[in-house]
């Protein structure tokens, strides 16, 4: 089982269980996955991690730092999008290999990270989730604003205020998803609830373990 994919959000759907019941999910194409440089703690990089790319471009299209480092690491056609894995130890992965979701058939739970969409300048209301005041007796011009940001003491206003700025656009990453279909075939695979980013934007998918309540020691 390789450590991460890199994917792109095709949109969400749905699917049906053999009791009727309705899921939810995103469809999610991950790979096939080239690895495009493979680092290691013997050599000049002092740590192992490889790098493996996703979505395939012409190289006329690409940088020409893209296409010499692919072409120089592993003789391999630039990408649309490269991500690098950290390893804690020596990589099982070779400069030039394509990675797939063969081997994720047993991944039951994985964590999704992408970048959010971007909604600009907003409010607290929405960026925040500030209720506002009431819209009645007397209370005219202040119904999405934030109200006081300070005190008397310490007379100034205080680190991590919330306050209306910029929404969206950040880097967020989403545990816990549980998986509802694997189809290495057509390099999709379906995981229940939502993604980060809209439909089209990149992501990087790793497998992980569910959460287990830990049991009470004995006494």
């Amino acid at each position: 089982m390789w450590r991460g994919l890199l994917g792109k959000k095709l949109g969400m759907s749905q699917i049906f269980t053999e009791k009727g019941g309705r899921i939810g999910v995103t469809v999610v194409q991950a790979g096939p996955c080239p690895v495009l440089q493979v680092k290691s703690s013997r050599g000049p990089d002092k740590y192992d991690a490889y790098q493996i790319g996703y979505g395939a471009v012409r190289p006329s299209r690409a940088l020409k730092a893209q296409v010499g480092h692919a072409k120089k690491r592993a003789n391999a056609a630039p990408a649309r999008a490269a991500r690098e894995i950290r390893l804690r130890d020596q990589a099982a992965v070779e400069a030039g290999q394509v990675l797939t979701l063969a081997d994720w058939a047993d991944v039951k739970v994985v964590q999704v990270t992408g970048r959010s969409k971007g909604r600009g300048f907003q409010g607290v209301m929405k960026r925040h989730g500030y209720h506002g005041l009431r819209a009645t007796h007397g209370v005219k011009t202040h119904h999405r604003k934030p109200g006081s940001s300070g005190s008397l003491t310490p007379a100034r206003v205080v680190k991590g205020r919330k306050a209306p700025g910029h929404m969206g656009d950040a880097r967020v990453t989403t545990k816990g998803l549980r998986v509802a279909q694997v189809r290495a075939a057509e390099n999709l695979i379906l995981v229940e609830g939502a993604v980060p980013g809209p439909a089209g934007g990149f992501v990087m998918l790793r497998p992980a373990q569910p959460y287990r309540v830990p049991a009470n020691p004995a006494p």
